[in-house]
């Protein structure tokens, strides 16, 4: 008998996962509570997801070439893509898990509308993991109980995942993210039709940003902190619903949402043969909050190492083998998360830090180096003399902001 394996969750990372496993011939369960469920949450992928991911242009619902920075005393920077062919994609969750989800699915993995409740662990080697389940295909909310027996498990169930917690996969902190979906008239969506915003300020957010990105036919507009009471955020909200007032005129609010969103990795992210992937993990990046592609990413590099181990599912990888898929990652990543987790720590510390980086992003150098490194995701090399020059500006944007006072 092949190699079975359950993935929790049938987010991006989820159906990212269970796509690789099935092109593989590999027995697959996907299992997903809510099957029109949307996630909060900005929307934003970088250009190079569409590509590797063979997303169709109708998943995209805005192609937005121009980013406006708002500093906490209303200083606008403009940052445009200037090449016909770049751009960020914003899309609606609903639709983009629904794309994923059912392309896994037409693939061969075997989709379960159902809530995992609990994850035996086995006690001997090679004996299967069995998790216990509410199916819920019969439309009743409570569902029917039901088990199914596995080689392997992969958590793609995001930040409260009960696989994590199963494997005793340790806490970390946590952002919430509070969104409401505004429909507005005609005149005023048509400053967002390519037009996305990010406001910074102690109003919007104490350690984070609040942003204003376009949907199909609304905007998104919301806020994330870490400081999690929900007064604070309902402030932060009321925060950055003020400051972008005057072009939310005659909005409706057509949706809220609120969220968690991990802070930092999992102390363990693979324990026997569970591997966690995406939200579960802990792979969204500091600074920018940025966690669909690399949930997807994370997912598929898994998926890949289980292939590559089990033979095509021909035997069942070990923990060693699915530790693999960690190494992986961390060499191919760790840069890009320190970077961004430093920036994070001096730029979002004071509205006069905010001031100097959003003074700092009318830099031309500065723009190009944050839109490669984001639309392409590597920390893109630059030549030791505009680096010299970059870090001689942040210095000087911090001093004249007064933002290295301790």
């Amino acid at each position: 008998m092949g190699l079975r394996v359950a993935v929790v969750g049938s987010g991006p990372a989820g159906s990212s996962a269970a796509e690789v496993l099935v092109k593989a011939g590999i027995e697959t369960y996907l299992f997903e509570r809510k099957l029109d469920n949307a996630k909060p949450c900005g929307g934003a992928i970088p250009l190079c997801m569409v590509d590797e991911f063979d997303l169709p242009p109708e998943i995209i619902d805005r192609r937005v070439r121009k980013m406006r920075m708002i500093s906490p005393s209303n200083v606008e920077v403009d940052i445009n893509i200037e090449r016909e062919d770049e751009y960020i994609g914003m899309c609606r969750r609903e639709v983009l898990d629904g794309f994923l989800r059912d392309r896994a699915h037409k693939l061969g993995a075997n989709l379960i509308n159902g809530t995992v409740n609990k994850l035996e662990i086995p006690t001997g080697k090679n004996e299967p993991y069995t998790l216990h389940y509410f199916d819920h295909s019969n439309g009743l909310a409570t569902g029917e109980p039901k088990s199914l027996q596995v080689d392997l498990v992969i958590g793609a169930d995001g930040a409260n995942s009960r696989v994590a917690k199963a494997i005793d996969a340790g806490d970390y902190n946590y952002a919430i993210a509070f969104q409401e979906r505004i429909r507005l008239p005609d005149e005023y969506m048509e400053y967002y039709q390519d037009r996305a915003e990010m406001y910074v300020g102690n109003d919007v957010s104490t350690d984070f940003y609040a942003w204003v990105f376009p949907k199909y036919d609304h905007v998104a507009v919301g806020t994330g902190t870490m400081k999690v009471h929900q007064a604070d955020i309902k402030k932060l909200q009321a925060g950055i619903r003020k400051r972008a007032a005057r072009r939310l005129v005659g909005g409706e609010i057509i949706k809220v949402e609120a969220h968690p969103i991990p802070e930092h990795p999992r102390p363990r992210r693979v324990v026997g043969r569970v591997a966690l992937v995406g939200d579960a993990a802990g792979t969204v990046t500091k600074s920018s909050g940025e966690g669909i592609y690399f949930a997807a990413k994370s997912a598929r590099m898994c998926a890949e190492t289980i292939v590559e181990t089990s033979n095509n599912g021909a035997t069942v990888p070990t923990e060693a083998d699915l530790k693999l898929y960690l190494k992986r990652w961390d060499r191919k990543y760790a840069m890009t998360y320190k970077v961004l987790d430093i920036m994070q720590r001096v730029f979002y510390r004071s509205d006069a830090s905010r001031e100097a980086f959003v003074e700092l992003c009318a830099d031309l150098d500065v723009q190009k180096m944050t839109f490669d490194s984001y639309l392409y995701k590597t920390v893109v090399p630059i030549n030791p003399l505009k680096q010299v020059k970059l870090t001689a500006k942040t210095v000087g944007s911090l001093l004249r902001g007064h933002a290295l006072a301790p």
